[in-house]
């Protein structure tokens, strides 16, 4: 099949065409990202950067092909092509943490035209603990608090930060098929919480990380040099043991922890709205009308967690918009 010029788009390429067009017009900088999820988050981000001198396009890395994924956007599509008018912007995953152990990571560690979200993925964004009760709110019409979600969050991050670091550690040291990410997800995650005792989930999960450790301590136990090093470096990284959800899989925290613990709250509260509804109505018709318009207020929750915005008070999100706002502060400088 022969390739066409747009199929080997790089930066200097979209530079040269900027410089056709009217100096009146904007200058186009192509930001790349993994999926269709991603469109909406980064063009999000992206858009508060935009100014009288340029815009952003975001999009898809192949025009000719469904081809998708980090790897697709970082080593197979783009490679040196990147620059300061043609960024990646993708998933930090464990790139970030290996801070430089594979090709991955070292274009993520070290390429200022590669945005990375800092936290995993964007779905830890979506999971920001302090935002979770707004969220309930947002699905219930509801604002009775029920549980703590800020603290169950919390505390729920500090007992699994212990075995995280030794995940982390795992792929440092090249033995992750022996603890990988799933079989982490798999101890700490959970399917459901009792929302009038969410401690008794919390000590489940505390039970299965001890018992975890315990092993993984037998396994390796040249971890007893090495693990606090790393500890310690993942702390001055700016990591903290009360937000490590922020870092695991963001798929497991939406729907293994974030869900479950959601899901009967929410049930509660809207069965909370329904009987002041029944209580407060006057005769049939009024509470038949009162139930119908609250039923067609409601919105599911998991659909008020991709909506979210209130990650924007996060940690990893300052690093982010730094990044972008160096990033911007270089493109069009002379050289």
């Amino acid at each position: 099949m022969k390739k066409r010029l747009q199929d080997h788009l790089s930066s200097s390429y979209i530079e040269s065409a900027n410089r056709l067009r009217s100096k009146k017009l904007k200058k186009r900088i192509v930001a790349y990202v993994e999926s269709y999820d991603d469109i909406f988050f980064w063009r999000s981000i992206l858009k508060k950067f935009e100014n009288e001198r340029f815009y952003f396009e975001v999009m898809l890395p192949s025009r000719t092909s469904l081809s998708r994924g980090k790897k697709s956007v970082l080593m197979n599509m783009l490679g040196p092509g990147l620059g300061e008018y043609m960024i990646a912007c993708v998933d930090a995953d464990y790139d970030w943490l290996l801070q430089g152990q594979n090709d991955i990571s070292r274009m993520i560690c070290t390429n200022p035209y590669v945005l990375h979200t800092y936290a995993y993925a964007i779905e830890n964004y979506q999971c920001y603990a302090p935002n979770l009760h707004t969220i309930c709110v947002m699905s219930t019409l509801n604002d009775n608090v029920m549980v703590d979600l800020n603290a169950f969050m919390t505390e729920y991050s500090r007992i699994i930060w212990p075995l995280f670091v030794w995940n982390i550690w795992c792929y440092r040291n090249e033995v992750y098929h022996e603890f990988t990410i799933s079989d982490f997800c798999e101890t700490v995650t959970f399917r459901d919480v009792n929302p009038y005792h969410p401690e008794n989930t919390l000590q489940m999960v505390k039970n299965r990380v001890n018992k975890k450790v315990a092993w993984l301590q037998r396994k390796f136990p040249e971890g007893k040099k090495t693990y606090a090093p790393l500890r310690s470096e993942l702390l001055d990284m700016g990591l903290t043991p009360e937000t490590t959800y922020l870092y695991m899989q963001g798929h497991s925290v939406f729907e293994n922890v974030v869900m479950p613990l959601l899901t009967p709250i929410c049930t509660l509260l809207r069965k909370e709205r329904e009987r002041e509804i029944n209580k407060l109505a006057e005769h049939e018709i009024q509470r038949q009308n009162e139930l119908s318009c609250y039923q067609h207020s409601q919105a599911p929750v998991d659909d008020m967690l991709k909506k979210s915005t209130g990650f924007r008070t996060s940690k990893p999100y300052e690093w982010l918009i730094a990044d972008i706002s160096r990033l911007m502060a270089e493109v069009g400088r002379p050289k």
